[in-house]
């Protein structure tokens, strides 16, 4: 039997899931996967209404890396101010928040817990769904974000330091990867090769910048795996062939910067070649590129040149949305609250570090 003040509960409950049925859904989206910590709300008739991010970038210089350890506990003391921050920025309460999104996988084990952990207690707390979103997924929607956006199907890039990769968006869910690096991906042979140049860290932004001070064509590097079928990347031998470079130059500013530029283009030639190959393989004429190296103005430039001569389109998400971001978690799981089972009603939490977009 329930008691007098259970059925009070069991109907004031009922009454504000009713409430917030009829208003627009909202998601707060949060990511933690690695060193940023984002936080965005998402609206369904307003698009992004708050946005907060916070990079651990200063934190992790002096290693030259992220320290897992010292990522996860940046979290810790970052998701809350900025969770309150968000708010207040799209001027809502708690109330008005339909679900929570959180990036489940892949990622640190540590900073993903975190962003889980916070997601799972507040979605208890409020009486909201959490849901879990992939962070490949996020990436590979953001574009979507933007007033000019691709319809399905597309064939995506995904270029980030620990991803490269080509995918066959069918549709929201259906994703077939169809070509992805077998050793490094590109941004973090971007990362390595900087590093070689003793160029600081994060490198690959630095690298890409270096690269403009280039001679032209004094040095030719490979276009690995281009010479053969397939769609498949291979990055690690470019790092070892700049470092041979490297050590036989003069060391001189000069040098470094043409070395920079010759990798810079062997990389970016390279995608945009599998990039050429999926494209007529799929028969689709629109292209989004998505991840940390879709910042990259080479790689625009190149991939507008091949679209252009295809008769087809490139897609991007705005620079602030290319790295990690909360923005993409939102709205990733606006779409994914819309079907409903996807919606995570339990209160166990739970992270996949490692997370083939294939099988979310």
């Amino acid at each position: 039997m329930i008691g007098r003040y259970d059925r009070i509960s069991f109907y004031l409950n009922l009454l504000i899931m009713s409430e917030k049925n009829n208003s627009p859904i909202r998601i707060l989206g949060i990511e933690t996967s690695c060193d940023e910590t984002g936080v965005a709300i998402y609206d369904e008739h307003s698009g992004i209404v708050g946005h907060q991010l916070y990079s651990q970038v200063k934190l992790h210089q002096t290693y030259g890396g992220v320290v897992p350890e010292l990522a996860s506990r940046d979290h810790v003391r970052k998701i809350l101010p900025l969770i309150e921050a968000t708010l207040n920025q799209a001027n809502m309460t708690k109330s008005d928040i339909s679900a929570i999104a959180y990036t489940q996988g892949p990622g640190l084990i540590g900073a993903l817990l975190v962003g889980a952990t916070v997601a799972k207690s507040l979605a208890f707390a409020w009486q909201v769904p959490a849901i879990g979103i992939h962070h490949l997924e996020g990436h590979l929607l953001a574009p979507l974000l933007e007033d000019k956006s691709p319809k399905y199907p597309f064939l995506a890039l995904l270029v980030s330091g620990g991803h490269s990769m080509l995918v066959d968006v069918k549709g929201l869910g259906d994703y077939d990867i169809i070509g992805e690096s077998i050793d490094d991906a590109a941004g973090e042979a971007f990362d390595k090769t900087a590093k070689l140049l003793e160029l600081g860290y994060p490198g690959g932004p630095l690298l890409a910048k270096l690269a403009e001070k280039g001679e032209g064509n004094e040095i030719k590097f490979p276009r690995p795996m281009t010479d053969r079928p397939g769609l498949d990347f291979s990055f690690s031998g470019l790092k070892t062939f700049a470092a041979n470079r490297i050590y036989a130059s003069d060391g001189s500013e000069q040098s470094k910067a043409n070395i920079a530029e010759a990798f810079q283009e062997a990389v970016i030639d390279t995608l945009a070649i599998k990039c050429k190959r999926a494209l007529k393989q799929t028969g689709y004429s629109q292209l989004v590129v998505a991840g940390g190296v879709s910042a990259n103005t080479y790689l625009r430039e190149q991939l507008a040149l091949l679209m252009e001569k295809l008769n087809g389109e490139v897609f991007y998400p705005r620079l602030e949305y290319c790295t990690d971001n909360g923005a993409m978690i939102a709205y990733a799981g606006f779409c994914q609250f819309k079907l409903l089972d996807r919606q995570d009603v339990s209160h166990q939490i739970e992270v996949r570090p490692r997370w083939p977009l294939s099988n979310g």
